[in-house]
């Protein structure tokens, strides 16, 4: 292997990686990489926090660098040294063939040439010209193709800023709402576990007087249970008596054997029966809590795994022809939709979507929670969801909440809920049927995947103001078909 040039090294060396020229006021960042104070100046503008090295792609915290100037003083020593060996250089060279002096340049064959090789056979009909004269119309066509390199690479990294830089907005953006999210579900945890603390505190005191009341009636049953016992022998005792004897004192005994403290006993049992029943009540009342805590909760923690609605909330839907883009074609029961290759002569209504390839269902919903299937096959343009009673029908459509649309949408190969922008959703296969749900009160529109009932995408909440809201279909292309489930 042949030995490495110490003289381009040290050339390599002494070269910002940005600009490929000598430093210029080299500076030095944390990461120990070196650039020129005006590159590295222009990489991050427009960064505000969380620079990168332009070379290692490091995160600096700071904006941070170091003037280098033993750097500096290595540059001026490598120029210095290039320029002694290009003249050495220059001295030095001479035609191997005539040992002459290389002082000509063959423009056909763009050679270095001396004074007899000009004269010679080879390059008698060729154009040449002397070296300094040729080195400055080269140096011309050089220098014009320079600015155009580096006005290119200005653009490129221009484009590379701008690009960095919405990276990392993107990444603020979702950093903010991640924290929100997290900031939010840890309200909702601690609200759930003081609710949990409280009911489960009232039950144990529940617990605590139901078995008070119960010790205080067992020891009032056992004392009275006992003294009956006792009379009971004391009355057997005296039935065994001869006539006289048993004759005597007859009305005291008499008296003992009422039933007055019996008819107490009953009373008190009574009592505790009272008292139970209040504590049922009581009970009852924890479980009501617990349901008007469950009607507080977001739709997906009210219903389980991904059940919005149940069977009282499900609707059947039917296509309202009168909104249908004349480019659409509605099943005789109106319940199959499909993209048709050829634009209808539909009449015109004020109701149509014209632009759009949409349709609207015939059923409004201003209240309630409602939900209907929709079968989306392997059609790869579609959307199904709701729409405002006032979406727009004679022109281009918002397909977003701020549109008067909530929806999920295929196209291609993306699966995304249209919020503005659109959500990517990540699943690991598009469902070939999906639920729609809508909560009027709530201000929610949920989906889910009607075969395993798992979540989909639910849109924030919002207020409808008593808006009449519709079931909303999408579809374009040959293949593309939606089937309504009653």
């Amino acid at each position: 292997m042949a030995t490495e040039n110490p003289v381009e090294s040290l050339q390599e060396e002494a070269t910002c990686p940005i600009c490929l020229e000598y430093f210029k006021a080299p500076v030095i960042l944390d990461c120990g990489h070196n650039f020129c104070r005006l590159c590295v100046t222009q990489c991050w503008q427009g960064s505000n926090a969380n620079f990168s090295c332009p070379q290692c792609r490091e995160i600096l915290q700071h904006r941070n660098f170091r003037p280098n100037r033993q750097l500096a003083n290595v540059v001026e020593l490598a120029k210095q040294l290039s320029l002694q060996v290009t003249k050495g250089a220059e001295g030095e060279r001479v035609c191997e063939t005539h040992g002459e002096a290389l002082k000509l340049f063959c423009e056909e064959d763009q050679t270095l040439i001396c004074m007899v090789c000009d004269r010679s056979k080879e390059h008698r009909a060729h154009a040449v010209v002397p070296i300094e004269e040729a080195a400055q119309e080269y140096k011309k066509k050089i220098e014009t193709y320079l600015m155009s390199l580096k006005k290119e690479r200005e653009k490129l990294q221009e484009i590379q800023m701008m690009d960095t830089q919405r990276s990392w907005e993107h990444l603020k953006q979702t950093e903010a709402e991640r924290q929100k999210i997290m900031s939010e579900f840890e309200q909702l945890h601690q609200f759930l576990r003081e609710q949990e603390r409280l009911l489960l505190a009232r039950l144990a005191e529940l617990d605590q007087e139901i078995v008070k009341l119960q010790d205080e009636n067992v020891t009032k049953l056992s004392k009275e249970i006992s003294r009956l016992s006792e009379q009971i022998s004391e009355l057997e005792g005296k039935c065994r008596q001869p006539a006289s004897e048993f004759l005597q004192d007859i009305r005291s005994t008499m008296s003992r054997s009422e039933e007055g403290q019996f008819q107490q006993l009953l009373e008190a049992s009574s009592e505790l029966e009272r008292s139970l029943s209040h504590f049922c009540q009581k009970n009852i009342a924890v479980k009501l809590t617990l349901n008007k805590l469950k009607e507080v909760l977001p739709l997906e923690l009210k219903t389980g795994k991904g059940k919005s609605m149940g069977s009282d909330g499900k609707v059947s839907v039917t296509l309202d022809p009168d909104t249908a883009h004349p480019q659409l074609l509605l099943s005789v029961d109106r319940k199959i939709l499909t993209w048709g290759v050829i634009r209808l002569n539909h009449p015109e209504h004020p109701q149509r979507f014209d632009l759009s390839p949409c349709v609207l269902g015939c059923e409004g919903f201003t209240s309630g929670r409602h939900c209907w299937e929709v079968e989306v096959g392997d059609g790869t343009a579609w959307a199904v969801g709701v729409a405002r009673e006032s979406v727009k029908r004679k022109e281009e459509l918002s397909p977003a909440p701020e549109g008067g649309i909530w929806a999920v949408q295929r196209w291609g190969f993306q699966f995304q809920a249209l919020t503005s922008p659109s959500t990517p959703l990540s699943l690991s296969s598009i469902p070939s049927r999906i639920q729609v749900s809508l909560d009027c009160e709530q201000g929610q529109v949920a989906f889910f995947n009607a075969d395993s009932e798992d979540p989909i995408f639910t849109f924030p909440s919002i207020s409808f103001t008593g808006e009449r809201l519709r079931p909303f279909f999408w579809v374009w292309g040959v293949g593309s078909q939606l089937t309504l489930y009653s």
